[in-house]
């Protein structure tokens, strides 16, 4: 036996459907496309997103400028320049801060924030810094 003797299964190559070819191939006339209308013209359908001209959905809603984070982070922040009324070599964290009375309310991590100027040695452990 050769290659091109090697023939498919009789019954396994079924012939495609050719459609718009005579009344009596099963798909004549109108093709599967109905009688009238838009969608059983020649040439392309309409776009995506088309209503019949009635006003889209996607220019019936308003444009939005920006939308609300539905889980913001919330940090308890502090400027680097009031750091510098800590004694030299102190571990600055949050419980830290609290004891001394430089941040009064607990309303997340800590946040170190850039402003000001830091001139003593400090440890700081803080969840987040601004550059700079």
């Amino acid at each position: 036996m050769r290659i091109n003797d090697a023939v498919p299964q009789k019954g396994s190559k079924k012939r495609r459907r050719r459609i718009g070819r005579g009344i009596s191939a099963g798909q004549g006339a109108s093709g599967g496309f109905g009688m009238r209308g838009q969608k059983s013209r020649s040439g392309r359908g309409t776009r995506p997103g088309f209503e019949g001209g009635q006003m889209p959905l996607y220019r019936r809603i308003p444009k939005l400028k920006h939308f609300t984070v539905i889980n913001p982070k919330h940090y308890t922040t502090i400027n680097v320049g009031k750091l510098a009324s800590l004694s030299d070599n102190t571990e600055v964290t949050l419980a830290s801060l609290m004891d001394t009375g430089l941040v009064t309310t607990d309303d997340g991590p800590l946040k170190i924030l850039g402003d000001g100027e830091l001139t003593v040695p400090l440890t700081v452990k803080a969840a987040a810094f601004t550059a700079g």
